[in-house]
């Protein structure tokens, strides 16, 4: 448990107002307040968050209190609980236009209308794969999956970039992709492709989810094909000039 004096709060007798924490270990503690809600979960109170940060409920609602200011939470008038606010909505809109997301969802939807397939599109983050494209948003998920546990997430591992240990993941570079029965959901088979940069690094994973009597063994290889053709276009659409693998013979 972390006291108000190591969260850089003034607590002492006589204090008056306490002090927000200082400097990184505040900018630290303002992100760990928002990670809180990765998991989209319901609202949450400062008792809630305190408890998730193993801080004093007081500290964590100054915290709550500085990032509803400044737009990155909001909250419930009637219940007092958090949760994310426009801030983060609007940062998230940018980023997906900044990464050119929005010029990869005409592509995503082609194959996902081609194949009968839910569409995913991940990105590493730390240990988890992150849905940017595609893929549901549920309570107690969110958008992250971890890496070792997942299709998309075992692709990212797969082709690391330059420099990271992955003897391991050898043999998934030799098939090309990874194929999971039942790891993302019950009756639901995901197979993941890499969308691959010029050194060879995963920058994204596409992944096909789908009931298995859809991507069936006998059409794996179809399969297959279809989601290389769209992580080419990827390719071109999501990566610059210079980071693009040459064209296809």
């Amino acid at each position: 448990m972390t006291t108000e004096a190591e969260a850089g709060v003034d607590a002492g007798p006589g204090a008056g107002t306490a002090t927000a924490p200082a400097g990184s270990q505040a900018v630290r503690r303002a992100l760990d307040v928002l990670h809180c809600f990765h998991d989209n979960g319901p609202d949450l109170s400062a008792s809630d968050l305190a408890r998730r940060l193993g801080l004093p409920t007081s500290t964590a609602h100054r915290l709550a209190r500085t990032l509803l200011s400044a737009g990155f939470l909001e909250q419930d008038a009637r219940t007092a609980r958090y949760r994310l606010g426009p801030a983060v909505t609007e940062l998230g809109r940018l980023s997906y236009h900044q990464r050119g997301l929005h010029l990869a969802a005409p592509e995503l939807g082609e194959l996902a209308a081609r194949t009968g397939a839910a569409v995913d599109l991940a990105l590493r983050s730390g240990p988890y794969a992150v849905i940017v494209a595609g893929g549901p948003v549920t309570p107690k998920a969110g958008l992250r999956l971890p890496l070792r546990s997942t299709a998309p997430g075992r692709v990212l591992l797969a082709w690391p970039r330059a420099g990271a240990p992955d003897e391991e993941w050898g043999r998934v570079r030799e098939r090309g992709h990874v194929l999971d029965d039942g790891a993302t959901g019950l009756g639901v088979r995901t197979v993941a492709v890499p969308v691959l940069d010029r050194a060879g690094h995963a920058r994204f994973a596409l992944a096909l989810r789908a009931a298995p009597a859809v991507l069936t063994d006998a059409r794996l290889d179809w399969f297959l094909t279809q989601a290389r053709g769209c992580a080419r276009a990827l390719e071109v659409l999501l990566l610059p000039p210079g980071e693009r693998r040459a064209p296809e013979a």
